[in-house]
């Protein structure tokens, strides 16, 4: 056979059996952002005011963080896994878990955590969602693929029992395999044990204030802002009122004083919230997290 026929015919081959690389619907945001879509006018604080912290050992994060005030968590003990997605390099600790959802599969494969495979992996199974107000009383049940199709930025006209959003009532038994693997923040606090929550939530949504136990919540794709009171200072809200409505109406004419500690959690970021913290959160896109609450 002659070289050239013989290389053309290696060529075809490699093409037919080559496993097929991820498209750039799939690449750095998972496949969520999705191209075209109308965004919602939703931006990040002037300045942040939560604390960012690399490199924090378990005593610091005693003594000055967990029972005092929230921190933004970047890295434990060295900076030598960079995620590729998030400000700065995470340590091996914290890297592993993001790597997880963004590279854990070969690199022809979309990581776990991307719509192509969650919808491939759990598209069947239904999901419980909860009104986007204070209490979230009521519940509703739709499946998945339904619940991710119809993602779309939030109407800041929207009451909070007209919206709903996938979190807190996640099966953990339906959600195993995802679970498995994550790897939690390795500070934890005396007589709690961690639980796990996933969720997935479009632009513009999010939870208005509310308190409960401390916990971690873990950006894995997309950005969400987070406003944060001390237990003593109860916030002015309306409870049937999204986050989106309350930024814009309620929180422009808060004084500097009046104002709550704030701050965007990028992918690949943990914020610590303590016990009886209010807040409340604002997806700013699509965004992917799994939060852990010590209880």
């Amino acid at each position: 056979m002659a070289p050239r026929v013989h290389s053309l015919l290696l060529l075809v081959l490699w093409t037919l059996t080559a496993p097929a690389r991820p498209g750039p619907e799939e690449e750095g945001d998972g496949g969520w952002q999705r191209r075209g879509a109308a965004l919602a006018a939703v931006a990040e604080e002037e300045h942040c005011t939560v604390e960012r912290r690399a490199d924090l050992s378990y005593a610091e994060f005693v003594q000055h963080y967990a029972f005092s005030r929230p921190v933004i968590l970047q890295g434990l003990t060295d900076n030598s896994v960079s995620t590729g997605s998030s400000p700065g390099h995470l340590s091996p600790v914290w890297g592993r878990a993001l790597k997880y959802c963004l590279h854990t599969q070969p690199p022809e494969v979309p990581g776990l955590c991307s719509r192509k495979r969650l919808l491939a992996s759990f598209g069947d199974n239904v999901i419980r969602l909860s009104t986007a107000n204070t209490y979230s009383y009521q519940k509703v049940d739709l499946l998945f693929q339904e619940y991710v199709e119809q993602l779309h930025p939030q109407d800041p006209t929207s009451l909070g029992n007209d919206t709903l959003y996938f979190f807190g009532d996640n099966n953990f038994t339906e959600w195993a395999s995802l679970f498995q693997h994550y790897i939690p923040p390795p500070f934890g606090l005396l007589g709690t044990t961690p639980a796990y929550s996933f969720g997935i939530a479009g632009t513009g949504s999010g939870v208005p204030f509310h308190w409960h136990g401390p916990g971690f919540s873990e950006v894995i794709y997309g950005r969400k802002r987070w406003f944060l009171y001390p237990p003593e200072k109860t916030p002015e809200f309306h409870p049937n009122k999204t986050t989106l409505a309350w930024l814009q109406d309620t929180y422009p004419a808060l004084t500097p004083s009046a104002r709550p500690l704030e701050c965007t959690i990028q992918a690949g970021e943990v914020l610590y919230f303590p016990d009886r913290w209010w807040h409340a959160t604002l997806n700013l896109e699509t965004s992917v997290f799994i939060s852990t609450f010590l209880s």
